[in-house]
Formats: C-alpha cells, structure tokens, sequence
C-alpha cells in the first residue's frame, strides 16, 4: 500500500469525513465539488493507501455518577526497545486504560483510565498501573470535565 500525495481536494474531503464519517458520497461529492465517481475513487485510493485506516463509532460514555477520567503520566526506568513493548503489553491487559499515548517529552507515555470513583483508580493505581514492568514515576490527573470529545 502506497500513500498518494494528498492534494487540496483530499484534505476538504478528510476533514468533512472528520465531522460526519457517515456523509453519503453523493453529499461528499458536491460538498468538495467533484462528481460522485470521482469522489469515491478518491476516497478508495486514500483508503487502499492507508490514508484513511478505517471508519469508527465513538459512543457516549455512560454517565455513572462518580465515575472519573483520571490523565495518567507514566516515566519508565529505561527507554529501550524491549522495555518500551514489556510496557505497552502490560498496557493493552489493562481495561481501565481507555487510550496510551508513547510521548515525547517529561513523560514516557500519556493515558486516559476510566474509574468508577476516586477509591476505584487508587486500587488501579496500586494493583495494577505500579506493578508495570519498568515503571519509574506515575503521575495522575483527574479531569473535571470533558470539553471536547473526538
């Protein structure tokens, strides 16, 4: 799979898709001025490139009360390879661990952990998130609210 060079039209198309993945091609189409032929074979090439990797569903979260986004910062010990993917598999068997970030920066990686309650996070926190293989320093966030949901 080969990306093609994304051109002006490509970027409007990506961006309205960003907005509403599920617009017709038809309402894509005249949206970036093309005809629909020529938007759909567009939008394959992007797809077939790797452009676009896939189309998703982002559900509401439930409204629990007291349930808490806690931002985790994590520094591991050593940056190597082998203990970036030790880490990242202890992760990925975390299912409060909604998204992981590798980062740049003061932090090793960045991750949103959903809890029921702030109690709830202290025994993810203990049992789990400081048991990690090669984690240094954990430093946690709890949101207020969410502004913005992508």
């Amino acid at each position: 799979m080969q990306m093609h060079a994304l051109d002006e039209i490509d970027l409007t198309m990506l961006r309205h898709l960003r907005q509403d993945a599920r617009i017709t091609n038809a309402a894509l189409a005249e949206a970036v001025g093309l005809s629909p032929s020529a938007c759909l074979r567009r939008l394959r090439l992007m797809e077939r490139g790797g452009t676009i990797r896939g189309y998703t569903v982002v559900l509401e979260e439930p409204s629990e009360p007291g349930q808490v986004t806690v931002i985790v910062q994590i520094t591991l010990d050593r940056q190597t390879d082998q203990h970036l993917r030790r880490f990242e598999a202890a992760v990925r068997r975390c299912p409060e661990v909604r998204q992981c970030f590798l980062m740049t920066g003061v932090a090793d990686y960045l991750l949103r952990v959903e809890a029921r309650d702030a109690a709830d996070y202290e025994r993810i926190h203990k049992e789990q998130l400081s048991r990690m293989p090669g984690v240094a320093r954990i430093q946690s966030s709890f949101a207020i609210r969410t502004v913005i949901r992508g």
